[in-house]
């Protein structure tokens, strides 16, 4: 499949998800709406830097999926989607754990497209410091996130308690935050090759 195509078809799978996973969603329309702007605000931004930019077939992958893994949360809420259910009941677990998937791509997918900024638009070299700034910078998104969600519930109160996700759990900012920069680590050890492979298609 061409580039162009491949693209036009990933943004046709997010968008038909999208709509599917809005029609009538279990979580209330607020923190559907909470959830899925982090998909909203991707989508503008790659609509607006399309025509002066364009990533590599990894990192638009990488979207697709981070993209269908927050619109899930939002149709249901974190702690509702039914294949953490399913999970939590199989192996005996506490709590639905969708929300710690969803804090471990937090990390793993945007690693890739950090990655590719900064190989791209800064003098780093794959190495030690561009691993540490990719890390670093999904720590310091991870962080941020957390604040948002504690903006939220101070503005909001109870209403954010489903967008909170903490299932009472009094560590759950930690854990985000741990899962978050797992996931970034795990992906650049795994996928850095793969991904180079992929920008040299792009910047050659």
């Amino acid at each position: 499949m061409s580039y162009s195509a491949e693209k036009r078809l990933l943004l046709v799978i997010v968008l038909a998800v999208f709509v599917g996973l809005g029609i009538s969603p279990k979580a209330d329309r607020f923190t559907w709406f909470l959830e899925n702007s982090p998909v909203l605000l991707g989508l503008a931004v790659l609509l607006v830097t399309e025509r002066y930019f364009t990533f590599s077939r990894l990192v638009y992958r990488v979207m697709c999926l981070h993209a269908i893994i927050l619109m899930v949360g939002g149709h249901w809420t974190y702690a509702e989607v039914p294949l953490g259910d399913w999970v939590r009941d199989a192996f005996g677990l506490a709590r639905n754990h969708y929300d710690r998937l969803g804090h471990f791509a937090q990390g793993f997918f945007p690693a890739i497209i950090i990655r590719e900024v900064l190989l791209r638009f800064t003098p780093l070299r794959p190495g030690g410091w561009l691993f540490m700034l990719v890390v670093s910078v999904c720590l310091a998104l991870s962080a941020f996130y957390e604040f948002v969600e504690w903006w939220v519930a101070l503005a909001t109160g109870e209403a954010a308690a489903a967008f909170l996700g903490t299932q009472g759990d009094v560590w759950d900012t930690q854990w985000d935050m741990f899962l978050c920069m797992s996931g970034a680590v795990l992906s650049l050890m795994l996928l850095s090759r793969l991904h180079d492979r992929s920008m040299s298609e792009v910047t050659n």
